[in-house]
């Protein structure tokens, strides 16, 4: 980033500018991946002509990458391929930095990076001027060391490019200030839920009663907006009786509704216990699945991935299981799996459970373990993680009572 001070002219009295103002030069950063399937069938297409990328914005300008299996040009001799990018829309003066990366797909991280960005002191950024005006390299990489080397796997190259569009500004001095004030819609809907007023629907849960508002339950579950305005909607949807979900849980998840957060967890269970706020985390990602609240059922994914332990990870992952979490089923298969601990989850209560309810579960539990053996036994020393394919749900839901 360049910096310059302007200042206005001094008179004799004064000591310090009348005004100043500072230009801003910096640049606008985009990246692009360029996958070039097929190679072998690319050769031969003739000198000039190329196979491109799809077009990708950088600070409201689009670029390609150029890819010339053959090379670009005769004179610049045809045994290398060229590589370049280049601007895909109208330009008037675009000054850019770019870098070119051939990605060495063996995993040794020996890329072959061209890049302008270093050079940005010695010559400045690169000007194009117009449609199809291009950055790169005719001579890029001979091709018959290129199709002998890490860089092409499978038939395949994988090319990396950066573009880093400059932009400059002049800012004068701020004598002014509006504070905007930040969001309080949750905290307005909440108090809305609290006082009562409005309220057109009363659920039954568990012995107890909760007044809401359909509109902003159809508007935040779609399950709820089938139940009370679809086609399909219960004869009574002034009075509806819950089951399956618990009192408590029920409160947790209006509150989400409404405040699109959770209540304090600790004042709620009244225990600061981990196993007793694990136990909340599982029966509200249950409710939360049933009435299709992504946000909340992720943020239940996310404190039960938080709170594995060898006690709890067996219902967790048949919950998992059950209500199509792929991230947490694969982080409990993979704490199971460990050597350490899964001598220990099998002598818990919660893995017969797992064994009664969820027996596909073991099957692919034996699967996973198996295919950690195989690679340890073909790649020594090189451990890498596998995670579980998701699967169909079965079997019944784990829920335990709260009291």
């Amino acid at each position: 980033m360049n910096t310059t001070r302007v200042c206005g002219e001094v008179s004799k009295s004064a000591t310090k500018p009348l005004t100043v103002s500072t230009s801003l030069t910096e640049t606008v950063n985009g990246f692009h991946e360029f996958k070039i399937s097929g190679y072998s069938l690319t050769k031969g297409v003739g000198v000039g002509k190329y196979v491109a990328s799809d077009t990708f914005t950088v600070d409201g300008h689009s670029w390609a990458v150029y890819f010339y299996p053959d090379g670009k040009s005769p004179e610049d001799n045809s045994s290398h391929v060229s590589l370049f990018i280049a601007l895909a829309s109208e330009g008037a003066d675009v000054r850019a930095l770019f870098e070119l990366t051939l990605v060495d797909q063996s995993g040794n991280e020996k890329h072959k990076v061209h890049s302008h960005f270093g050079r940005a002191l010695e010559s400045g950024p690169y000007a194009l001027k117009y449609r199809g005006s291009m950055w790169g390299y005719k001579r890029f990489f001979r091709r018959d060391n290129l199709e002998t080397s890490d860089y092409l796997k499978d038939n395949s190259l994988l090319v990396r490019c950066r573009v880093g569009v400059v932009k400059s500004c002049t800012e004068g001095p701020r004598d002014y200030n509006i504070s905007v004030p930040v969001s309080n819609l949750g905290q307005q809907l909440g108090s809305l839920l609290e006082s009562g007023k409005g309220c057109d629907v009363t659920f039954e849960v568990d012995g107890e009663t909760f007044s809401a508002h359909k509109l902003v339950l159809a508007t935040r579950s779609p399950v709820f907006r089938a139940q009370l305005f679809g086609p399909l909607r219960d004869r009574d949807t002034d009075r509806i009786e819950i089951e399956d979900v618990e009192a408590p849980i029920f409160k947790v998840l209006l509150h989400f509704i409404y405040w699109d957060e959770l209540p304090d967890m600790q004042e709620l269970i009244g225990t600061d216990s981990k196993s007793a706020s694990t136990l909340v985390a599982q029966h509200l990602l249950a409710a939360a699945d049933r009435y299709a609240l992504e946000r909340l059922k992720a943020i239940c994914e996310s404190k039960l991935c938080e709170g594995i332990t060898v006690n709890t990870v067996a219902t967790t992952l048949a919950l998992a299981e059950q209500h199509h979490c792929f991230q947490l089923k694969a982080v409990c298969l993979k704490f199971v799996a460990s050597p350490e601990n899964l001598k220990a989850v099998m002598q818990t209560d919660g893995f017969d459970y797992l064994k009664r309810s969820c027996p596909s579960l073991l099957t692919e539990l034996l699967k996973y373990l198996a295919r950690l053996r195989e690679h340890s036994v073909t790649a020594p020393g090189h451990p890498k993680d596998i995670f579980a394919d998701g699967c169909d749900s079965n079997g019944r839901r784990v829920k335990q009572r709260l009291h």
